[in-house]
């Protein structure tokens, strides 16, 4: 399984990058951020930085969108760092919703990130596309050999099924392992439906990891209150999810919406934060589920039961207040009991 560490941009951007080059000493494969501009610093100006100072991470959005950029922009940008430094980055893509809604506009639908995950992956190969104008272009610079891998983060069935279809690699922001195993089998259903190789598109779940000391209640509660924010960011997800298919139409897993029924409203300058106060709402049994809690041994247990489950990558939510400690430990304990 590979590993990868999950930060937001925030100032300065030199700790993004001190933290991103810990985790690779610790054996971390990949560094992910998240992409919304107006929230943080801009992450692709960071990126240059975090490649340069390390050798083998492999870096990305977590995700980006096809509405605040264009599409050849970000086609361009994802093929100079690979220029500069070898075939190390992935394009997460989803509907974009802090980065839209922040600045007044709705998530991007399923139709265009489809058509931006095509022109992005031909474009970074060097191929011609058309990025939405009618006028094919090509990057004439970019090398053979070139690659920009496209994931895509989904969670309802239109989106789970485009995944299997399209997408390079599939993006699940929460750890629970019915819901993995659910919306794996529907990706991977619907690859082979499409005629193509399930084993093919990369599964990456991503969530919260805090480990604790032992697991005492007072452990859990500290560590369940610094992880408590991802039930809330993913509650806005499913919120969108229960408008267009309904809480109990079969069409979404209860296990999924059920919990955001006492949700009142998110405001996003707290997004992703732990001690925000929109999440209040999200009960402990969704932290638990959700995210990876306890001790070294507990998260071990759980990962080994992701991975059996499909998962080829575990990207770890790096906001609390144990961030250093976290990724420590992963590399020096969890990391190698789980690739023993």
């Amino acid at each position: 399984m590979d590993f990868g560490l999950v930060l937001q941009t925030d100032p300065p951007a030199s700790r993004v990058v001190e933290l991103m080059q810990r985790a690779e000493r610790n054996g971390f494969s990949h560094g992910w951020t998240f992409d919304s501009a107006v929230l943080w610093q801009e992450p692709f100006v960071i990126y240059s930085q975090i490649l340069a100072r390390t050798s083998t991470l492999k870096i990305g959005p977590m995700v980006t969108n096809p509405g605040t950029r264009t599409w050849e922009v970000t086609a361009s940008t994802f093929a100079t760092l690979n220029d500069m430094f070898g075939n190390r980055t992935v394009c997460g893509i989803g509907r974009g919703d802090s980065a839209m809604r922040v600045a007044g506009r709705r998530p991007n639908t399923l139709a265009r990130i489809s058509g931006a995950m095509k022109v992005i992956r031909a474009l970074g190969r060097g191929e011609e596309a058309d990025p939405g104008g009618g006028t094919a272009v090509r990057f004439p610079w970019v090398r053979p050999g070139a690659e920009v891998p496209v994931w895509m983060a989904a969670y309802g069935p239109r989106a789970l099924k485009m995944t299997g279809e399209e997408a390079d690699g599939f993006i699940l922001q929460l750890a629970d392992p019915y819901l993995t195993e659910y919306m794996v089998k529907a990706v991977r259903d619907a690859a082979e439906a499409a005629g193509r190789d399930p084993s093919e598109v990369t599964v990456c779940v991503a969530a919260p990891a805090y480990v604790t000391a032992d697991d005492s209640p007072a452990a859990l509660a500290h560590a369940r209150e610094q992880c408590r924010w991802f039930g809330g960011m993913v509650g806005n997800h499913v919120a969108d999810l229960v408008a267009k298919y309904g809480a109990r139409t079969g069409a979404v897993p209860g296990e999924l919406t059920d919990y955001i029924k006492a949700r009142q409203g998110y405001d996003y300058v707290h997004h992703g934060r732990s001690g925000n106060p929109d999440t209040q709402f999200v009960p402990d049994e969704i932290v638990d589920r959700f995210c990876l809690i306890g001790t070294a041994d507990q998260h071990i247990e759980k990962l080994n039961a992701l991975r059996a489950l499909g998962v080829d990558q575990f990207a770890l939510y790096d906001m609390h207040d144990a961030q250093e400690a976290v990724i420590d430990i992963y590399g020096t304990k969890i990391i190698p009991a789980v690739n023993a």
